[in-house]
């Protein structure tokens, strides 16, 4: 009878385990260790994220649980026998850019499955707080909560994170957007609180585009009023085009062309003031890309409710990335299966049927297929190209 891999097996086979053994060797991920590796590690997390686990106790009894499956994951053998203090030691040591390379891996793999020539190319980019509680004390302060920043760059198109960086709850999002990898023929979409002449000015530079919007405190001029070609959007209704200026001494700071786009949205009928260095596209799109930055927002809102990123299995800092790590990996593996094995059910109900059937032997691509019932009330287990006993 032919094998079939658990549902888990499936999910992770993306995951090279060459590469993943150069990068564990790379970062001495594995040093001083002799039984919990890195690779073992990794998929506990993963199994905890996908389990909806939240607590080392809980993720002990179910590793055991599952000990006779462990082996087709690739783990080594002994690692049945979880102990939490084991898991806390790893959670504490183990160096978060293993688990950042592999999430890298991950979403270079669903950039290739998803990659179209023909069509352009929109990245989100965007930050969530994580708050953490008063037994975080070095936890930091931003006025508002006490804990972290994810910022993320998504990509709307294969719907999953390309870019995810952990920091202190008090950096600002300007900060971080500086120091990301800009790519030529792009469109950035982003709120204002990336405002950074600079950064704005190198996006420009390398032939990318940017969809954001202006602070308040922003001075602009106008120096020429465009022509509405078109005015009706999906939701909103375009007020104005015009080219404009940093007023007063700002023009030396930003070199670069600049529109704003007046908008008013149907529901509430709010104003907004869309800032962009894209000349070509018209008034219209140009509302519907910053409308589009939506989409990351319930990113935000999918994560932190199917997966664990707001109880930890640790309290220090380095527990809590590896955990938000594998929350991210998590997802990607998820989107990277529903797109290679063409699930056509969303990923809601696709994240349930996983969780449901993480260590049963069925094909991803048919997950959502009950299986067979023999006419007597039992399951068919026999295979039609295997030969059968039967009376002459």
């Amino acid at each position: 009878m032919p094998f079939t891999p658990t549902t888990f097996a499936q999910l992770v086979q993306p995951i090279d385990r060459r590469r993943f053994d150069a990068i564990v060797e790379r970062h001495d991920g594995d040093a001083y260790v002799k039984s919990f590796l890195s690779w073992d590690h990794l998929m506990a997390l993963i199994y905890a994220q996908l389990s909806g686990l939240d607590s080392l106790r809980a993720l002990a009894a179910g590793w055991k649980a599952h000990a006779n499956c462990l082996y087709h994951l690739g783990c080594e053998d002994g690692c049945e026998e979880l102990p939490r203090s084991t898991l806390s030691d790893a959670n504490e040591r183990r160096p978060v850019e293993v688990f950042a390379e592999v999430f890298d891996m991950i979403v270079k793999c669903i950039d290739r499955t998803t990659r179209c020539g023909a069509e352009e190319f929109i990245r989100l980019i965007d930050s969530t707080p994580i708050p953490l509680g008063k037994l975080f004390k070095w936890a930091k302060w931003n006025g508002r909560i006490r804990g972290m920043k994810a910022h993320i760059v998504y990509d709307p198109k294969g719907d999953a994170p390309q870019v995810l960086a952990i920091t202190d709850a008090n950096v600002n999002d300007a900060q971080i957007g500086r120091t990301m990898a800009l790519e030529p023929d792009r469109t950035y979409v982003f709120d204002k609180g990336y405002c950074h002449y600079g950064w704005w000015t190198k996006i420009h530079q390398i032939g990318a585009f940017f969809v954001t919007r202006p602070k308040d405190n922003m001075g602009l001029r106008v120096t020429k009023v465009r022509a509405l070609e078109e005015t009706a959007g999906d939701g909103f209704t375009v007020l104005a085009d015009e080219e404009v200026k940093l007023s007063s001494k700002g023009d030396s700071k930003l070199p670069i062309p600049l529109r704003r786009i007046r908008v008013l949205r149907h529901e509430g009928g709010k104003k907004l003031s869309i800032l962009t260095n894209d000349i070509t596209r018209s008034a219209v799109e140009i509302a519907k890309l910053y409308k589009l930055r939506w989409q990351i927002e319930l990113l935000f809102r999918w994560l932190k409710q199917h997966l664990k990123i707001r109880k930890f299995l640790g309290r220090n800092e380095n527990a809590i990335k590896l955990q938000i790590f594998a929350a991210m990996i998590a997802y990607a593996l998820l989107r990277l299966a529903a797109l290679t094995h063409k699930v056509k059910i969303d990923i809601l109900r696709f994240t349930d049927l996983a969780r449901e059937f993480l260590f049963a032997r069925r094909h991803i691509g048919a997950i959502q297929v009950p299986p067979p019932v023999h006419p007597n009330g039992k399951r068919d287990r026999s295979c039609p190209n295997q030969l059968a006993f039967v009376y002459a």
